[in-house]
């Protein structure tokens, strides 16, 4: 029986840990203590933190795993990569997984490659931030370089703001340093990818409904998205560009983008498939199992990407407005083929937060239809019958 360790426990993983048993799949789940759902249906449980590389390698050499993946998460890309450096399985390597997972890194790879994206300065905490960012224009965005599901990215108007956005980074980095760029006035999107064996084998492009607070924060996403022709290619083009720079290649892409004059900047690329739905998205899309294909590929399998099938989809994240206990889950929607999956975190009695960050989540909605319209509309509905009491 092939052995694959999953990198997580939480809500993003669950899928990974489903399918790899329904395949006969043997899974081993890592993760620190805690409140998460994989640990149930898992067929093994290391309790690890999962940015301890040399503790994860060890138990995987002892394990004799046959592959390691994770989804939906930037934190243990590294571990991954340097897993599959020392015991030779697929994925994408341990330089490749540090440049996906410190952002400054990142920016000076698409400067030295050519990608096209925002011009930056790196500021440590010790800096004059003011000096150090004179010649970039307002508005900009300050971000932790190790940070993923949006925390520790700020956008600031003014130098006013600048003490209070350097403060809520520093409580999120373990870093000593940080990004300052220029904020690109345009149309935020992304695109799910995956590139195995040095070519990329598919590009999807997606619309992102976005939750304004410090910034913003995806909450759903939709497929297809309306972009012209040229702007498709322009933007395949410097995915593309990105993943040379970055050295990417045996694994899912997570990219955004922002669209500006009909031209495509990037923001930033992750070497993992996308969290809130992006999965679901691509299964979808393209009527296979996405969560199968990167099983299959960690475990060094051919896989195919077939791109016959456009079928249009939408989702959205479930949320609280409030801090509080969930006092009653109320769900009226009746079977319907194109209501894709109604799912809830958690249950009458659990304590949620107020949403303001992706974990913050407290379930989703994702729906389907012959048009793009038609899945949205459906999801609309969908999400109308749906009432959660938090008090």
């Amino acid at each position: 029986m092939k052995k694959l360790m999953i990198m997580g426990a939480g809500i993003y993983q669950v899928p990974l840990i489903k399918k790899a048993k329904e395949m006969g799949i043997y899974t081993i789940v890592v993760s620190i203590p805690g409140n998460y759902p994989g640990f149930e249906i898992a067929d093994q449980v290391c309790y690890e933190n999962t940015v301890d590389y040399e503790r994860v390698l060890e138990v995987a050499r002892k394990e004799k795993i046959d592959g390691i993946v994770t989804a939906g998460t930037d934190v243990a890309v590294i571990t991954i990569g340097k897993v599959c450096d020392e015991l030779g399985l697929s994925g994408l390597s341990c330089e490749a997984a540090r440049i996906a997972s410190n952002k400054i890194l990142m920016k000076e790879k698409y400067e030295e490659f050519g990608v096209r994206t925002a011009r930056f300065r790196e500021v440590s905490f010790a800096d004059d931030m003011y000096e150090k960012t004179k010649e970039l224009s307002f508005p900009l965005i300050f971000k932790a370089t190790d940070s993923s599901g949006s925390r520790g990215i700020i956008r600031v108007n003014s130098r006013d703001e600048f003490e209070a956005a350097r403060d809520i980074v520093r409580s999120v980095t373990r870093k000593d340093s940080f990004i300052i760029e220029e904020f690109i006035e345009g149309k935020e999107f992304g695109a799910q990818a995956f590139v195995y064996h040095g070519e990329v084998k598919f590009i999807l492009p997606h619309g992102d409904y976005v939750f304004q607070g410090d910034t913003g924060v995806p909450i759903g996403h939709f497929a297809p998205y309306d972009l012209r022709q040229a702007v498709i290619d322009d933007m395949k083009v410097q995915l593309t560009n990105a993943v040379r720079a970055m050295g990417l290649d045996n694994c899912a892409i997570n990219a955004d983008f922002i669209l500006k004059d009909n031209k495509t900047y990037v923001l930033e690329l992750g070497g993992r498939s996308g969290a809130t739905c992006l999965a679901e998205l691509v299964s979808i899309y393209y009527g296979y199992d996405y969560y199968e294909k990167l099983i299959l590929a960690a475990l060094g399998e051919e896989v195919e990407f077939p791109q016959e099938k456009a079928v249009p989809n939408a989702s959205m994240l479930l949320r609280s407005d409030k801090d509080g206990v969930i006092r009653s889950i109320e769900n009226k929607n009746e079977p319907d083929e194109d209501i894709y999956q109604i799912q809830f975190d958690y249950k009458v009695g659990d304590e949620v937060k107020k949403f303001h960050v992706g974990p913050n989540r407290i379930g989703h909605v994702v729906t389907k239809g012959e048009t793009l319209d038609a899945a949205v509309e459906k999801l609309n509905g969908a999400l109308e019958k749906i009432r959660i009491t938090v008090e």
